[in-house]
């Protein structure tokens, strides 16, 4: 398992190019496109994260168990792991947990296929009523994301073994080129006015690119003449050791979801759409700087796992207090970016569509700044093989949804509370609780 200075690198890559892709878009979107159907391709992307939520925690818990199988465990577990007990890779249970991912997300294709197809595309149809540009066109390029979320979701499980295998640097390589594509045709798509249908059609074409150069990657000769030769494990009782850790993550998921991304889902049916727009652009901003702020941790969370199994907790000691500073500096000197530079970029762009008020951007980068904290503190405690906070990721989900409805029903319909109601929420107890668990499990206060 070894992760170094490379693989930090090419995730930055990698991250940068799929969560500020968006971003990079932007000139050419906000220059060819009207602010409304700025605000429609916002929520497309709101509702595509929504469908990995149908996920439900597998794709993390996956990864994380074909780590144990690479770093010698011979038995899956549903709390906790055993300790490596003898060298090399139980392929029989490698064979047994890809077919488990296999069966599990084909399963899940069809559902987030039958609940986009239906509920989603009702929720477009109400949208719709107050749009003023092509329906046509919106309509056509809902059908395609609805084909690129489903097959992209049922091929999820290949980020799992590339992840889990300790090939983070070949799969972030892979994501680049992918992204490359996707910035390549999106940008001469929508220059030659193709809208929408541009964008979703740049997105199959990446999709399909990463998930062939993903299979090629993890299945190289040795492992494919292993896994032959080789019976796999009962997939059932794989399922079963890994599901109930799954299911806690993906209530966790869902709750987090409802804190990051229910803003504007619920907002988007008490605003108009150019408000819509304006908050939706801002949040692509700052997400960008919440996943490079994230990306040391995140690269070395299978060395992580590995050293759980080994005990060897100073070194993720070290690689948490790093990754908590890199953190902290990404948020000071991007947002500061944001905050001074981006008005005056969007007026040379000449932009449609322009950034919220200064004074919320900075209250919105303070709110992410504090869930990003939450998100990795959990990240590091769940390689325990132990979810202890999917309680209260729900409980501050649900909060937060009827906190905006009181918000937009009772106070007013402004920006103002899409962004306080999840600050406050999360400052109640998430924003505290978990990073302070870490600092106690890692023992940090107690070393100097």
């Amino acid at each position: 398992m070894n992760i170094g200075r490379s693989d930090i690198i090419w995730n930055y890559l990698a991250t940068f190019f799929k969560i500020a892709s968006s971003a990079l878009l932007l000139p050419v979107i906000l220059n060819k496109m009207p602010s409304e159907t700025v605000g429609i391709w916002t929520v497309f992307m709101s509702i595509t994260a929504f469908s990995y939520l149908l996920d439900f925690g597998f794709n993390p818990s996956f990864a994380r168990n074909v780590t144990y199988v690479f770093s010698g465990v011979k038995k899956l577990q549903s709390y906790g792991f055993e300790n490596e007990s003898e060298k090399g890779v139980s392929y029989s249970l490698l064979k047994g947990l890809i077919n488990a991912m296999r069966w599990f997300y084909a399963r899940l294709a069809l559902v987030c296929f039958f609940l986009l197809s239906t509920l989603g595309t009702y929720y477009i149809f109400t949208l719709l009523k107050k749009y003023n540009n092509s329906h046509t066109e919106v309509y056509i390029s809902w059908g395609i994301l609805c084909v690129i979320t489903s097959y992209n979701l049922y091929t999820l499980y290949y980020d799992s073994l590339l992840e889990g295998r300790g090939k983070i640097k070949r799969l972030k390589q892979i994501n680049v080129i992918g992204q490359v594509v996707y910035l390549f045709l999106a940008t001469i798509l929508i220059w030659f006015n193709l809208g929408l249908i541009a964008i979703v059609a740049a997105q199959l074409s990446s999709v399909l690119i990463i998930r062939f150069l993903s299979y090629r990657a993890f299945y190289d000769s040795e492992i494919t003449e292993k896994l032959r030769e080789c019976k796999g494990n009962e997939q059932k009782d794989i399922l079963k050791s890994i599901s109930p850790n799954a299911i806690k993550m993906g209530l966790t998921s869902l709750g987090g979801f409802m804190v990051t991304k229910s803003s504007l889902i619920i907002g988007s049916f008490y605003l108009a759409l150019t408000d819509i727009a304006s908050y939706g652009v801002t949040i692509q901003l700052v997400s960008v700087i919440s996943g490079l702020s994230s990306i040391y941790i995140l690269t070395y969370i299978p060395k992580i796992v590995d050293s759980r199994v080994k005990n060897n907790i100073e070194f993720i000691r070290n690689i948490y207090k790093r990754g908590m500073l890199f953190m902290v500096l990404t948020y000071l000197i991007c947002g500061c970016i944001i905050v001074i530079v981006g008005p005056y970029i969007l007026d040379l762009l000449h932009s449609k569509t322009q950034l919220i008020l200064s004074s919320l951007i900075v209250l919105l980068l303070i709110s992410s700044l504090i869930e990003t904290n939450v998100s990795m503190a959990g990240a590091v405690l769940v390689t325990k093989n132990h979810v202890p906070f999917f309680k209260a990721s729900m409980i501050s989900g649900v909060a937060i949804v009827l906190g905006l409805l009181a918000y937009f029903n009772f106070l007013g319909n402004n920006v103002l509370g899409m962004i306080v109601v999840p600050l406050v929420v999360t400052l109640i107890y998430q924003g505290w609780k978990w990073p302070f668990e870490v600092i106690k499990d890692l023992q940090i206060l107690q070393k100097k």
